[in-house]
This record gives structure tokens, C-alpha cells and sequence, in this order.
């Protein structure tokens, strides 16, 4: 089930929203809690008693991690958790991608493949998994106790807000709302027009723009010119923000509604001045999680300056790997690990020279021409398209004769690059941060409602789209 489905909009949150607010708050978690199986159930059935099951493990295994006042024991308890975690997430996600390799190794040396059946992916692994080491984590370092009861870990790790594509939640940062929140109606009103907003990303933006590049990017890379190859990766680079950072939106709306307070997962990327910036305002969940529990842990830049390079590396490479199991995600990894080890060996300087403006666009194709690594998984046909940016070929008519298109993209652009007047800073304050009056808040429900209507009815002339991040 994705939140931008009729099934989800129109049956499943009015159905669930009924019923938790209609029931005491003592039996509210539980409400959640078992929307939230249901929820992972309609769309993975095959993985629910997995999920379950992994997560009724780690929370004994945590337990007593907790309780054992051996410094031996409490590694040991903490490092089976943390495999058990990683154990899975391996396996159904990297299984494929070992053995293919593997038997494309084989072939060269003339021996016979190894038989393999391919195993599908659990939607939402990674997310899931990335929570559970964080609560193994923190509780090993004291920095939160584990909770007392198993349905609060549970809600936890499956609250289906964030259970498919994140936010990535630290269990330090929800573990008291778990236990007790309060719930005022405007937060729940601000949570609904953060999910609208969220909401209209997706289906108004990034669905229309999406359209458009899997059209051409089916097509033949080697005639494409440099024209139609900048609009459609510019046009892929708007699709994956919108869609992504939409889906956070509509996540952080959804626990706002239920008095929980997710991270924020984006801070407008495209504005960033420098890579190392941009992996600062972009996925920041993930960015944390690789920062507090691998980048530090391999000594972050307290040691040599060489070292510190290879700890730039391993994390993105990591990074590229987790995006999904395919050379292609590797290599964009590396290819912004790269970046970020030449910025601190002296890009930096030239960034400062040159100045905001300059710096942002310089930025902003680096990342963009990234991203068609990362879209097209077929490195060949990846190379084959950068080439095709570089040509400097247009002398033919952009094939793209969609106005919707055109119109979209701008748009899209135009909210992309907004912060960086201070006019929208200012809207950006009112939408996300202004607590409204109560005159405020009629006309923006009121907006919200009409918005959300024009949604669905966009929804249901286009059909299904999933969000590009439920594959991660």
C-alpha cells in the first residue's frame, strides 16, 4: 500500500484515523499498531511474519543486552542483534547481486554457474532495519533505555508512516512520545497540510515529470541530443526530489496528526553551495545514521587527513551500496565520494572564490549529472547518456511536445531553487513553521481540502505510481 493510492486516501487513513482518535488514549499505540501490520500486510503478505518475527527477537535480544552487567555479554548480545539485523538485509537484498556477479566469474573461467533462485525484496528493509540498529546502538551506549513492553517496540520499528521509506527515526528521538503524547488540533491540522503538500509533490510534480523521463529514457540513448538529454535528466533530478522529499512530507504530516514529531529529511539540496553541503540538507536521516554509526565510529576526521579520505569513501560507498544492489548505485557513491574528498583537498577555496550563485549551479549539475548514474542501472547506457550531455549536440527540435511537461518542470524548478530569495524563505517559514491563527487556519484547511480533491482526481486519471525510494 503507498499513501498516494486510492486505497490508502480514500478507505485506509479515514477508516484508521476514525478509529484512533474515537478510541481512549491508553489503547492509541495499539490502534496504531495494528493498522500498521495491516498496512505492511496488504502490500507484502509474504514478509509480514518476518518483519514480526525479527522484531520480537531484537527486542529480548536488546533486553538483555540492557540488563547483563557483563561488558562481554552486552557486546555479544548487541553485536547477534546488529547481525541479525544486517543478516536479513543482506540476504534478501544482495543475494541476487553476489550470485549474478558470481557466476559472471564463473563463465569467464569456463566453469558451469551456480544455481540460484532469485529472491524477492521485502518493501522497506532497508528503513526498518537501519531503526533496529539504531535502538541496538543507543541502548548499548546508554543513551536511551529499551522500552518495558514489546508492543512500543514494535510500534517502533513498523509505525507504517515511516515504515516503508523513513524518515529514518532514532529510537532516542520518539522513545518518550511512544510511551506518552500530547495532541493538540493544530498540530493536527498542521500535520494534515504537511501531507497534503506532500501529497501534491508526488502526484502533481514528480508523477508528471516521471512520465516523461521513463519515455525517453526507453528510447535510443546513442541519437538522443545534448538538448533532450539536459532536459530529461534535469527533469529526473526535479522527479526524485519531489517524489522523496514528498513522501517525507506526507510522513512527517501523518505523525504530526498523531502527536509524534519525525526528523526532517530535507532542507531544500538544490540550494547547496558544495557536495559536502548538499549530503547535509539531502536525506539528512541517512546522513545522521552514516555519520553517528559508521563515519565517527572509523574516527570521522579526528585522525590523518588520509585516513579521513578513506572514511569519506567507505561511507558513500556503503551509501551507493544501500541505494540498491547493482554496480551502478557503486559507483554513484563513489563518484560523491569523490567529490567530497576533493573539496576538502582544495575545491572548497574555489567555491568561496567564485561565490553563492556560481557555487550552487556548479553544484547543482555535478549532482545532477550523478544522478543519471544512479537512474540508469545499465552502466553502458549510463555512459552512453553522460556522453550524450557532453556532445554538445542540438541541432535537432526537442522531441517533448507536452506543454504539461514544460509547465511542470518549471514549476518544479521554481520550487527547488525558492530559498534562495528571501521572499521564499519567508513562505516557506509560513507553511512549515508559523503556529496559525484560527482565521489562518480556516483558509488554509480550506486550500488543503481543494488541493487534496484535485489530487485524487489527478490520481485517478493517471493510475498508480509507486514511490522510487520503496524499492530501497
Amino acid at each position: 500500500m503507498v499513501f498516494s493510492s486510492n486505497v490508502f486516501l480514500i478507505l485506509f487513513l479515514p477508516i484508521f484515523l476514525l478509529c484512533y482518535f474515537a478510541c481512549p488514549k491508553k489503547g492509541r499505540n495499539i490502534v496504531l499498531l495494528l493498522f500498521s501490520v495491516i498496512f505492511y500486510a496488504y502490500g507484502a503478505p509474504t514478509f509480514i511474519l518476518l518483519l514480526l518475527g525479527s522484531t520480537v527477537i531484537n527486542f529480548f535480544l536488546v533486553r538483555w543486552l540492557y540488563k547483563s552487567e557483563n561488558v562481554v555479554h552486552k557486546k555479544l548480545l548487541a553485536g547477534l542483534a546488529i547481525a541479525l539485523s544486517l543478516g536479513l538485509l543482506g540476504y534478501f537484498k544482495y543475494a541476487n547481486f553476489f550470485v549474478d556477479n558470481l557466476n559472471a566469474l564463473l563463465e569467464v573461467f569456463g566453469l558451469k554457474p551456480f544455481a540460484f533462485a532469485k529472491v524477492l525484496l521485502p518493501i522497506g528493509i532497508s528503513f526498518f532495519t537501519f531503526q533496529s540498529i539504531t535502538y541496538v546502538v543507543d541502548t548499548y551506549r546508554n543513551v536511551h533505555q529499551p522500552m518495558e513492553r514489546l508492543t512500543d517496540y514494535m510500534l517502533y520499528i513498523i509505525m507504517f508512516p515511516q515504515l516503508i521509506a523513513g524518515p529514518i527515526v532514532r529510537y532516542c528521538d520518539i522513545a518518550d512520545e511512544i510511551r506518552h503524547r500530547e495532541q493538540h488540533w493544530s498540530e493536527i491540522l498542521q500535520g494534515f497540510y504537511r501531507f497534503v503538500i506532500g501529497l501534491s509533490k508526488k502526484i502533481l510534480i514528480a508523477d508528471v515529470l516521471g512520465r516523461q523521463v521513463d519515455t525517453l529514457l526507453a528510447g535510443d540513448l546513442l541519437t538522443m541530443n545534448s538538448g533532450v538529454a539536459w532536459i530529461t535528466i534535469i527533469a529526473y533530478t526535479m522527479q526524485l526530489y519531489f517524489d522523496f522529499s514528498g513522501y517525507s512530507d506526507m510522513a512527517i504530516g501523518l505523525g504530526k496528526m498523531l502527536g509524534f514529531h519525525f526528523p526532517e529529511n530535507f532542507d531544500n539540496p538544490y540550494n547547496s553551495a558544495s557536495v559536502s553541503e548538499f549530503w547535509r540538507r539531502w536525506h539528512i536521516t541517512l546522513g545522521t545514521f552514516m555519520r553517528n554509526y559508521l563515519y565517527i565510529p572509523l574516527g570521522g576526521n579526528r585522525c590523518s587527513k588520509s585516513r579521513m579520505y578513506f572514511n569519506l569513501w567507505v561511507v558513500f560507498l556503503h551509501s551507493g551500496l544501500w541505494h540498491g544492489a547493482n554496480w551502478n548505485f557503486i559507483l554513484w557513491g563513489a563518484y560523491h565520494g569523490f567529490w567530497l574528498v576533493l573539496e576538502r583537498m582544495g575545491l572548497a577555496k574555489v567555491y568561496a572564490k567564485i561565490g553563492k550563485i556560481p557555487s550552487v549551479i556548479l553544484t547543482f549539475l555535478i549532482v545532477t549529472v550523478g544522478w543519471a548514474i544512479f537512474r540508469i542501472e545499465n552502466l553502458p547506457d549510463a555512459f552512453t547518456f553522460i556522453s550524450r550531455l557532453f556532445a554538445f549536440d542540438f541541432h535537432a527540435l526537442i522531441p517533448i511536445r507536452s506543454i504539461h511537461f514544460y509547465v511542470t518542470l518549471c514549476i518544479a524548478l521554481v520550487f527547488a531553487f525558492w530559498v534562495l530569495s528571501s521572499c521564499g524563505k519567508r513562505v516557506q517559514g509560513f507553511l512549515f513553521y508559523t503556529e496559525f491563527s484560527k482565521k489562518q487556519h480556516l483558509v488554509v484547511w480550506v486550500l488543503s481540502i481543494l488541493l487534496f480533491v484535485f489530487c485524487l482526481s489527478a490520481l485517478n486519471a493517471t493510475g498508480f505510481s509507486p514511490f522510487i525510494y520503496f524499492r530501497f
